[in-house]
């Protein structure tokens, strides 16, 4: 679990340094590939998952070590053949899983995250959330009762994870003999297109073969146009992972009879009610469209990011050293940002108040290591000053930020 941990650690800067590289080639191109705000949020989505995945990967292994040594039907010893046939199983089952968090609300309620970006690059590709981890652990669980060992799996699960990242691309045209067997680029940004006729296609996570044997492949014709048929326009943290959600609850509420909930529930995202989310806008996604970003709020926002980038490399790359309280304020204290990032993006007033939570966890951090009674007098001095200060403080911070309130 360790060697995982550190290839985790390393994935980061390999996969920055291809969007570096894609972000330059569209800059010398005059390729309009990039999009600041999208990019960031991508990102954020990203490390989030990365973060929580550092506590729950092992939870998934253990999972499958107990499946394994307790229904497995067959018990399979690691050789070419079986890696070869855990490969198409692992890919088979992805396809299904895939399909199914297209098809059936509860599970795209997680799915539909990596959905809303409108753009297309490498960065969407880290659109992965922790919930879409969780669903998916209970689909590959028939790998371990087939008969897969667990070490097998988990391996897999990591080289299987790689390839995804490298066709979320607009870069990379048609590759032709590949067109026929593996998942391209062309295939994926066919997936993630909101037009009509791509809607719903090209489900594949390494091979094409499972599309075209269940009918939902079909091949790029014109260049498609990104993102959610009915587009988020939110860069929000919290609103981007729980927006449908909430939806589907209210659809359940507002529908009548047990069976016609739970045909929502396990039914197609169509079949929600689309005068929900605007009700729900109106009431939780509150926007200050009257201020306009500035270079200031970008450089901040990018501050943070490069911040974030290098705690969450660190972090994964010493985690097995790193104490449980620790390992939890570093966690919380990305989350915050996370959702720092996200309000400055959104033009939020109340992010001044995220800086006095990130503030708390930096005392705790400080009290964990140096447990001695003076620094009690810093929290004893800095919370009066800040209360009576506290609108002072406020419209700075804002104009620092937003360049004018």
């Amino acid at each position: 679990m360790l060697q995982h941990l550190n290839l985790m650690a390393f994935a980061i800067p390999l996969f920055l340094a291809f969007m570096g590289a894609e972000w330059w080639y569209a800059r010398k191109s005059g390729k309009r590939y990039f999009n600041f705000r999208n990019s960031v949020s991508n990102i954020n989505v990203g490390i989030a998952e990365r973060l929580l995945d550092t506590f729950t990967t092992g939870m998934f292994f253990f999972v499958y070590q107990y499946l394994y040594h307790h229904f497995a039907l067959f018990h399979f010893k690691p050789s070419v053949l079986q890696w070869i046939a855990l490969l198409l199983c692992t890919d088979f089952v992805w396809y299904w899983y895939h399909r199914l968090a297209h098809e059936m609300n509860i599970f795209w309620a997680a799915h539909v995250v990596h959905h809303q970006s409108e753009d297309f690059n490498y960065t969407v590709s880290a659109r992965i959330t922790v919930f879409q981890a969780l669903i998916r652990t209970g689909f590959w669980s028939i790998l371990p009762v087939l008969g897969f060992t667990p070490g097998m799996i988990t391996s897999m699960l990591l080289v299987h994870g790689l390839y995804p990242f490298f066709i979320h691309t607009r870069a990379i045209g048609k590759l032709g003999f590949l067109e026929y067997i593996l998942v391209t680029p062309s295939h994926h940004r066919v997936h993630h297109a909101s037009d009509e006729e791509y809607l719903d296609k090209n489900y594949g996570d390494v091979f094409i073969i499972w599309d075209k044997v269940f009918g939902t492949f079909v091949e790029e014709t014109h260049a498609p146009t990104y993102g959610l048929t009915k587009p988020l326009n939110s860069h929000s943290f919290l609103w981007q992972h729980f927006h449908f959600y909430l939806e589907l609850l209210q659809g359940v509420r507002q529908t009548q009879g047990l069976t016609r909930k739970l045909k929502l529930v396990f039914g197609k995202p169509d079949l929600l009610d689309p005068a929900i989310r605007p009700r729900l806008e109106e009431r939780y996604l509150l926007r200050n469209d009257m201020v306009q970003a500035t270079r200031r709020l970008h450089d901040y926002v990018v501050i943070q990011l490069v911040v974030m980038l290098t705690g969450l490399f660190t972090f994964l790359l010493l985690e097995h050293y790193v104490p449980v309280v620790v390992q939890v304020l570093i966690a919380l204290f990305i989350f915050i940002t996370l959702i720092n990032c996200g309000a400055i993006l959104e033009q939020r007033r109340w992010v001044f108040y995220l800086e006095y939570a990130r503030a708390t966890l930096l005392f705790i951090a400080a009290w964990y290591f140096f447990p001695y009674a003076v620094l009690l007098w810093v929290p004893a001095l800095a919370l009066p000053m800040a209360l009576y200060y506290d609108a002072r403080l406020k419209e700075r911070y804002l104009r620092l930020v937003y360049g004018r309130v």
